[in-house]
């Protein structure tokens, strides 16, 4: 604490990670001694909120139940001198999601290289969350060890909606020809797909799970005033734990309604309106019984797809046409899981 306000000296908040208490507790009293002012925010995850609670409660807390994704700071009962020394200097106190942790992670490495632990990241997802004055000078206590590897691929799979900048929707379209081109047409537009996730269900109406792209809040809700004025019924997901772990892997399996199928993957440039454009050149000729893709980051997509085709030839000689790069699957999986 010593070394920040020396060295920023218009430093007007500070976001300190918070356990048991004891850096908080030490950081807010060089703080307040030397320069009160400053405002030290304490920073919590969601589902590890001893600290917040005991001071909503004005006693120390001991929680239920220790969410242990940020496990460097996964306590149950706070200490009693860090709560009294809290309760006194500490100007606020605020959680955050999984989500947010996982972009305040991202920021990190954007900024520094450096993969830190969940815990680690605390403090700047707690900048990120807080409306801070424009004027603010902000700075984020960094905690904790590094990432182990095993969790990377969670945390990027998270990053973009702890951001903001991925929004997650079940949409409800009538099962004919065109209704999926209309859909990108009108609503998705100039927007990237993060992801698309569609099953042959029934013959009347189509459900699929779509991510998308957006640059902030009031661009989600333009994406969805968009849907409601076109037509199309959806259910916002962007904050569904169950739809983010587990349904969003869970859609296909055997389609009793699918007739001569066929199963293709193909190469999708990385940009937007590539699904728009490649639909528009498949016409209506052909019903796309399956649909699962998932952006990686990489400069192309690939794109698992199944058609109602009985003459595949036909369907690749369009694939040509357009320089898509496709391939008919042959795999014993396929046999197993999605086809007759």
């Amino acid at each position: 604490a010593n070394e920040i306000l020396s060295e920023l000296d218009r430093v007007t908040h500070i976001f300190v990670p918070v356990g048991g208490g004891g850096m908080l507790a030490g950081i807010a009293q060089v703080v307040k001694e030397l320069k009160p002012r400053v405002k030290v925010i304490a920073v919590e995850p969601v589902d590890s909120n001893a600290m917040q609670a005991s001071i909503k409660a004005n006693k120390r807390v001991e929680l239920n139940h220790v969410g242990i994704f940020a496990d460097g700071v996964a306590v149950k009962k706070v200490g009693e001198k860090t709560f009294a020394i809290a309760r006194e200097l500490v100007d606020d106190f605020i959680t955050v999601t999984i989500d947010e942790i996982c972009a305040g992670i991202k920021s990190i490495f954007e900024d520094t290289r450096s993969v830190v632990e969940p815990a680690g990241a605390l403090g700047v997802a707690g900048v990120k969350k807080y409306k801070l004055p424009e004027d603010a000078i902000a700075v984020a206590i960094c905690s904790g060890a590094n990432m182990s590897f095993e969790r990377l691929q969670f945390i990027a799979e998270r990053t973009l909606v702890g951001s903001k900048k991925e929004a997650l929707y079940s949409v409800e379209l009538p099962e004919k020809a065109g209704a999926l081109r209309k859909f990108c047409r009108e609503v998705i537009n100039n927007h990237s797909i993060t992801e698309f996730n569609y099953r042959l269900k029934e013959r009347d109406k189509a459900h699929f799970f779509v991510g998308v792209n957006v640059s902030d809040e009031s661009d989600k809700e333009n994406l969805e005033q968009r849907m409601l004025t076109h037509g199309f019924r959806f259910v916002d997901l962007t904050e569904d734990d169950s739809a983010k772990e587990h349904v969003r892997h869970m859609i296909g399996g055997f389609s009793p309604e699918a007739k001569d199928e066929v199963f293709y993957n193909i190469n999708f440039p990385e940009r937007p309106r590539a699904l728009q454009d490649f639909l528009n050149a498949i016409g209506s000729s052909y019903n796309i019984s399956l649909f699962h893709y998932r952006g990686l980051g990489g400069d192309t997509g690939r794109v698992m797809m199944g058609f109602e085709c009985d003459n595949p030839n036909n369907l690749e000689s369009i694939f040509k046409s357009i320089n898509y790069e496709a391939e008919k699957v042959h795999s014993k999986t396929v046999e197993l899981f999605l086809s007759r």
